[in-house]
């Protein structure tokens, strides 16, 4: 009961970081919106009566703005809540679904889905098929080298499989149609969610739902997954099946947002940490936690995106810009912890 009450000023805060984004995303653009039209327009929703307001304002937020929310909190939740699930079973706090190589798996697997010109729900399937592969590569090649240090062994070994499954998108890339098709995989590949529509909801809502209700689910063995192997199975947990199905869990979250938003790096690396500040790590907690400020922080990063310039700037660029110095001082932190 205490730990539980301990953990509420922690949600308040991811709760209301999550609300300002919601509001800032919906008001601020190049038609913006005034806080009444906005609440005027979402009362009336609710009452199942017209608003108050120019037909041109509910146009802007329930068809243009909607939809890009929307999908803005799912994706954001979706990697928040696979770095959590990565980062806990691998007893590791550098990891994320970027430095494991599954974001540039899903990639190859989303690119080879547009080259072939596939529907949307096969260029999820293919994303998450080679989103698997990947995570599977490393977490092989990282269990079988015997390292006094499997960190730094898990780390380079994510980094030289998504070099590998980057250069099969450059190959791809390069195969592609010059006038059509590359110039939306370059576009894509850098993250945005300009093009996202009502139809792009449903492939991602499903995939995301699914995934992060294994995890939820799983919460509890995921606290015990944190123990050493030898003392997880002394518990009665089989660890083999239980690690299999975080990592598809994970992954087919990870594949869902890659297919619909492009690559967004380092979401899944920093808000965890953030959570765990707020919350502790207890995963009953760490989850909903993770989803809930990952949701707000990509809300704040895509409105940033599409305000702070004449040009939308790509999701990726600020993540990256955000994410690498946090990720620096994690590094620096994580060393001092080792010596």
């Amino acid at each position: 009961m205490r730990n539980a009450r301990s953990a509420v000023p922690g949600f308040s805060i991811a709760i209301a970081i999550l609300i300002a984004g919601l509001m800032l995303a919906l008001i601020v653009g190049r038609y913006p919106v005034s806080l009444g039209d906005l609440m005027s327009v979402l009362t009336a929703k609710l009452a199942g009566h017209r608003a108050d307001v120019s037909p041109a304002v509910e146009s802007v937020i329930w068809q243009v703005r909607g939809p890009r929310v929307i999908a803005a909190m799912l994706v954001g939740a979706a990697l928040a809540v696979a770095g959590t699930a990565f980062q806990g079973l691998f007893r590791n706090p550098l990891v994320s679904p970027d430095i494991l190589g599954a974001s540039s798996g899903a990639a190859l697997g989303a690119v080879v889905g547009i080259y072939l010109s596939l529907s949307v729900f096969a260029v999820q399937a293919v994303a998450f098929l080679g989103g698997l592969i990947a995570v599977g590569v490393v977490y092989v090649i990282g269990a079988s080298a015997r390292s006094r240090d499997p960190i730094l062994v898990l780390v380079l070994t994510g980094v030289v499989v998504g070099s590998l499954f980057g250069a099969g998108v450059g190959l791809v890339k390069y195969l592609a149609d010059p006038y059509n098709q590359l110039p939306a995989m370059t576009f894509w590949l850098l993250g945005s969610l300009s093009a996202t529509g009502v139809s792009d909801l449903a492939p991602l809502f499903g995939p995301v739902a699914i995934g992060a209700a294994v995890l939820v689910a799983l919460r509890w063995r995921m606290n015990v997954m944190s123990l050493p192997e030898e003392e997880a199975r002394a518990l009665g947990v089989a660890t083999g099946p239980l690690r299999i199905a975080i990592v598809a869990a994970a992954t087919l979250v990870t594949s869902a947002s890659v297919a619909t938003a492009g690559i967004i790096g380092w979401v899944g690396l920093v808000v965890p940490h953030l959570a765990r500040s707020l919350v502790g790590p207890d995963f009953a907690r760490l989850l909903p936690a993770s989803a809930i400020l990952g949701g707000g922080y990509l809300l704040l990063i895509d409105t940033l995106a599409r305000t702070m310039a004449q040009v939308e700037i790509p999701l990726g660029i600020l993540t990256a810009l955000i994410g690498t110095p946090f990720f620096i001082w994690l590094l620096a932190s994580v060393q001092k912890n080792w010596s």
